[in-house]
């Protein structure tokens, strides 16, 4: 049976840029959902105790897979974002990080921009990724529950810009919760441990 994880910090402690009432709906109710989803669909198939990463690498691209596919991406997905973010986070990160962001990028501040305008440009739903591609740092954005990962591409931070993920605070304003959440909210220390 796979579990809702708990978040690593308490409902209220992302606000006022993540509501309370946001973590609520969105942790409490569509994650899940997507962890219930995957387990019914997990349940009597070769996937059932699986770990996601074997079943979102076995599934992907298959189209008589896709509700496997499609929850367990969102399973790992939602906990990934969560673990992206912290209270008092953002700001400039430090050590390699930083090395490697003024090799790929120039500079902070163009990191920083093209973060934001590729999460914002995502059309619909979907994510905003800082990703190691080849030993250098590449922002990418997948389309609804896609990750980086089966591309070859090693995720280090997520900014989740489906609609739930920040209607309910900023209404239609997705670029003021993406700017809010890469300055304000970033953990520059699960990036640098998923790097390695």
């Amino acid at each position: 049976m796979f579990t809702l994880p708990p978040l690593p910090w308490a409902e209220n402690a992302l606000a006022p840029v993540i509501s309370a009432n946001t973590i609520s709906f969105h942790y409490g109710k569509h994650h899940k959902t997507y962890v219930d989803n995957l387990n019914n669909l997990a349940k009597g198939t070769d996937y059932e105790g699986a770990t996601l990463e074997k079943i979102i690498s076995e599934t992907a691209g298959k189209a008589d897979k896709a509700g496997l596919f499609n929850n367990a991406a969102q399973v790992w997905n939602h906990t990934f974002y969560w673990h992206s973010m912290k209270p008092s986070g953002g700001g400039k990160p430090t050590g390699k990080l930083a090395t490697m962001i003024d090799a790929a990028f120039g500079s902070y501040d163009n990191f920083k921009k093209e973060l934001s305008s590729t999460s914002v440009s995502q059309f619909g739903s979907g994510w905003g990724w800082l990703v190691v591609e080849g030993g250098t740092l590449k922002v990418v954005k997948t389309p609804n529950a896609e990750v980086p990962f089966t591309r070859g591409q090693k995720p280090l931070l997520t900014i989740d810009v489906w609609e739930h993920a920040y209607y309910l605070d900023q209404q239609n304003k997705r670029a003021a919760y993406v700017d809010a959440v890469i300055e304000k909210l970033l953990d520059w220390d699960f990036a640098a441990r998923n790097l390695g």
